[in-house]
């Protein structure tokens, strides 16, 4: 279990002379510090264990600093979602286009989203659009496949993991990041496929595989190779 302390952004070390936040959270089952890079937010996290002097584990991590320059150089850039912006969506470079005089409801073209309504809450309209999209197309192609070969899906559900693409627990309920709408179609299928494929095996044995590969009808490495080579991007996409 996890303690967060009661300030969880209350350190901070020098990186360049530049003050860099330092996200803190206390573990019942740390036993080391571990130091993380949150890019999408500019901070860092720092896990220690629940009895661990603050300041210790602050100065071991400014102990850190040239690791994290070299991660800060490594991290994806940051898209906004904002006008003028362009995004993957479904594999297709996609600008948002701000129009004050059109609905406020996201309207999809063949390579735009057009959003009207307040500038500042494009960002915002646009995020909770292709949440509502990813959910309502993963749901779909989640039961039509899982039906298809005689499989129960409880039910589907969208969240924003940073470790994983999809999970699927033994109750048959199944998760997925969103932004795999951002993607092909056809690596976003391969996910679902392999979602589908822990209902008949929970594990991630040859039997698995076999599975996975049956059900998609299809080779699924060329979809990992796909999410380990961009997904750094989709997660730098922020409203």
């Amino acid at each position: 279990m996890s303690i967060p302390t009661s300030d969880p952004a209350a350190g901070a070390i020098l990186v360049d002379g530049r003050m860099v936040p330092v996200r803190i959270r206390r573990s019942a089952r740390a036993r080391n510090y571990r130091l993380t890079l949150d890019s999408s937010r500019g901070e860092l996290r720092l896990s220690l264990p629940v009895l661990a002097s603050l300041r210790k584990a602050l100065g071991w991590a400014q102990g850190h600093e040239a690791w994290v320059r070299d991660q800060m150089a490594c991290a994806p850039a940051i898209l906004r979602l904002a006008d003028g912006a362009t995004l993957p969506l479904e594999g297709v470079e996609t600008v948002i286009r701000w129009d004050q005089a059109a609905p406020r409801r996201v309207t999809r073209t063949a390579d735009s989203l057009v959003v009207g309504g307040p500038c500042d809450a494009v960002g915002p309209r646009v995020l909770r659009w292709l949440k509502a999209e990813a959910l309502r197309v993963l749901e779909s192609e989640t039961r039509t496949l899982a039906t298809r070969h005689g499989l129960h899906v409880a039910s589907v559900g969208i969240g924003d993991p940073r470790t994983r693409w999809g999970s699927c627990a033994t109750s048959g309920a199944i998760r997925y990041n969103w932004r795999l709408i951002l993607c092909p179609p056809d690596v976003r299928y391969a996910t679902v496929a392999h979602e589908v494929a822990h209902l008949v095996h929970m594990d991630h044995s040859p039997a698995f595989h076999a599975a996975h590969e049956r059900l998609l009808g299809a080779d699924p490495r060329p979809a990992r190779i796909w999410l380990k080579t961009h997904g750094a991007r989709l997660h730098g996409i922020l409203a």
